[in-house]
């Protein structure tokens, strides 16, 4: 279950420019390693390191390991979730209102061309 205190971990974690940074590289490239995601930024390796960790722990990636190289891949389930929260139980409300609008401006259109 996703709890609050997940989704608190989530939001701490997108909050920062460099994690969001991070998730974009590896939704663009799945498996990136680590080393060549620290390699593409302007901050030391324990930095990344530390992102990583945010991220790791808000379930935002997960890792593989492959020899001595560990793949990184964006875990899109927390945002999903999130997006199920908010986003899909008002969205349905506000095209309800968005089609009405667009009837009414349409019958409006309609009386105003027969005048």
């Amino acid at each position: 279950m996703f709890t609050n205190e997940d989704m608190d971990s989530v939001f701490q974690a997108l909050a920062h420019e460099t994690r969001r940074a991070i998730l974009d590289r590896l939704r663009d490239k799945p498996g990136l390693a680590v080393g060549e995601l620290a390699a593409s930024f302007d901050v030391t390796r324990i930095a990344v390191m530390n992102h990583l960790t945010v991220l790791t722990n808000a379930g935002l990636i997960t890792s593989q390991k492959d020899g001595r190289t560990r793949r990184l891949y964006l875990n899109a389930m927390p945002l999903q979730l999130i997006y199920e929260r908010w986003i899909d139980s008002y969205s349905a409300h506000w095209l309800d209102r968005m089609s009405l609008i667009k009837q009414t401006a349409e019958a409006v259109a309609q009386k105003s061309g027969k005048t």
